[in-house]
């Protein structure tokens, strides 16, 4: 796609800036580190452009404190201060949402796994965010415990210009077959081969 230009122009009926302003669901996929860190840079140029974004974190533990939710809760700070950029809204469900298995039966994390999307559904119907950043989203599919179906068809049926990305290893198939960007990570290398835990600036 040389000079942004594509390389296939569909007989869609829809003008070039019609085309080029159509909602996006993003897919970042694949055994390689970054999926996470690519769909928080498309956050900071969401938020640039002035979109309220949501950010939805699945998996991930409620206690951790990651670098770019102390980044974006600073940027949600200085669009509160001073309207630049647009809000932020960061979403921890707690230990549910963890594959860290430390309070809870698996029940219980599905339910509040499902509880979370439940959430999500309603912010989409309601047109809150811009963006949308759900973060390893790709695993409760991959589990069972919320049907990639039904997330496709909510996807599909989304009212206004709400962006979505998806990270998240494992990604379904039929979810990569309807998005409209997938990346998927590849691994070449990586510390952890050498015994290297990760570290504070890099993983976090």
């Amino acid at each position: 796609m040389p000079q942004g230009k594509p390389s296939y122009v569909p007989a869609d009926g829809l003008t070039t800036r019609q085309r080029r302003n159509r909602p996006l669901v993003v897919v970042h996929t694949g055994p390689g580190k970054g999926k996470s860190t690519a769909a928080f840079g498309l956050a900071l140029r969401a938020w640039n452009q002035g979109w309220p974004i949501g950010v939805f974190q699945f998996v991930k533990s409620a206690k951790w404190r990651i670098g770019e939710e102390t980044a974006m809760r600073a940027l949600d700070r200085v669009h509160r201060e001073s309207g630049a950029g647009a809000p932020v809204a960061w979403h921890k469900m707690g230990e549910g949402w963890s594959w860290i298995q430390r309070s809870g039966t698996e029940q219980d994390h599905a339910a509040d796994a499902r509880e979370g999307w439940a959430q999500i559904k309603r912010d989409l119907a309601a047109e809150t965010y811009g963006l949308y950043v759900l973060d390893e989203f790709t695993y409760p599919m991959k589990w069972g415990w919320i049907d990639v179906a039904e997330v496709i068809e909510a996807l599909r049926t989304r009212p206004g210009r709400q962006h979505v990305i998806i990270t998240g290893r494992d990604a379904a198939p039929a979810l990569v077959d309807f998005a409209d960007l997938v990346t998927e990570m590849g691994k070449v290398k990586h510390p952890m081969d050498q015994g290297q835990k990760g570290q504070r600036g890099i993983e976090w």
